[in-house]
């Protein structure tokens, strides 16, 4: 019978080329499965090194992933703290795709029905008013290059409400001056159309005049974010780029690329876009995502009840 690492190994495929899961999406799954791997081969052989390669699909059981979950709400980060209800999920999350391929294979083992996935709270989303967004939108020196890639960065995110992998992946050719629109690419490889503002499309042209990047007016290959180095940069140095500008207006609260995603979505919502036009524009592939962003417009509609209703 083949062992639960090589149809670990069969399923990542499986992700890759059959459901077209993105390479992080696919990393994150090996991580967290590998993990369960390791607990389960503890469990089977205690008194012995253990080893995935003997570890066989009728090896989970109902009460081996029942101590499972015990041992992943009892874990520890690297600062010895709790993880989060949402990471521990993710641990079942893995653990029910891998299951689930499994079945789909045929394979005897533990239905992924039977392994539950606690329930969560609302979550929490972290974003800024229009106060704080033109705050960190005016902090980096565009009298320098790198200080106009900054604040196009932050122009485009807060413009489109992409993702941070979205935009670093982006490449000159993807832009449409014309129209005001990029194509991105997706989770899922799902393609949508963004927008860009007026001021969006400002500094990525300031930008690019300066950096050389399109010649005469002609798009060229190639990708739109650079290092000083002339390298693509990558999603966590975009990370550190709005940390940074964030600090330097002042703004004390966790701000993140995701930050002004949250940010882009609340804005339009606030000022009377409707759920399912925001949930295209974010590429969610369930409205009940974007449904997260109705819970922090409470106060404006707060004020629109005060100002509107009862009036004798």
């Amino acid at each position: 019978m083949v062992s639960l690492k090589e149809l670990k190994r069969q399923f990542l495929e499986h992700c890759e080329l059959e459901k077209g899961r993105a390479i992080l999406t696919i990393s994150n799954y090996e991580r967290y499965i590998d993990r369960f791997l390791d607990f389960l081969a503890s469990k089977k052989s205690p008194d012995s090194k253990p080893s995935a390669s003997d570890l066989l699909p009728s090896d989970i059981t109902h009460e081996l992933v029942r101590q499972y979950r015990l041992f992943v709400n009892r874990l520890r980060d690297q600062e010895g703290q709790e993880l989060k209800l949402i990471t521990q999920n993710y641990h079942i999350i893995a653990l029910r795709a891998f299951l689930r391929y499994l079945s789909w294979r045929g394979i005897e083992t533990l239905p992924p029905e039977k392994v539950p996935v606690a329930k969560t709270g609302d979550r929490e989303i972290s974003f800024l008013n229009s106060e704080e967004v033109l705050q960190i939108l005016e902090k980096p020196d565009t009298t320098k290059v790198v200080g106009l890639r900054d604040r196009m960065i932050l122009e485009v995110l807060f413009s489109t409400g992409m993702r941070v992998s979205e935009i670093a992946a982006l490449d000159v050719s993807d832009i449409n001056f014309e129209r005001g629109e990029i194509s991105v690419l997706g989770k899922g490889k799902k393609i949508r159309v963004v927008f860009l503002s007026d001021e969006a499309l400002y500094w990525i042209d300031q930008y690019i005049k300066n950096t050389g990047t399109r010649d005469k007016g002609q798009e060229t290959e190639g990708a739109l974010l650079l290092s000083p180095k002339g390298e693509r940069l990558t999603v966590r140095s975009i990370e550190r780029i709005v940390k940074k500008h964030a600090g330097l207006a002042g703004i004390t609260k966790k701000c993140t690329p995701h930050t002004l995603r949250h940010s882009f979505a609340t804005d339009l919502l606030i000022n009377g876009a409707d759920i399912r036009s925001v949930q295209s524009m974010l590429g969610h592939s369930s409205i009940t995502t974007t449904q997260i962003y109705t819970h922090v417009t409470d106060d404006h509609l707060r004020e629109v009840h005060k100002r509107f209703h009862d009036k004798k």
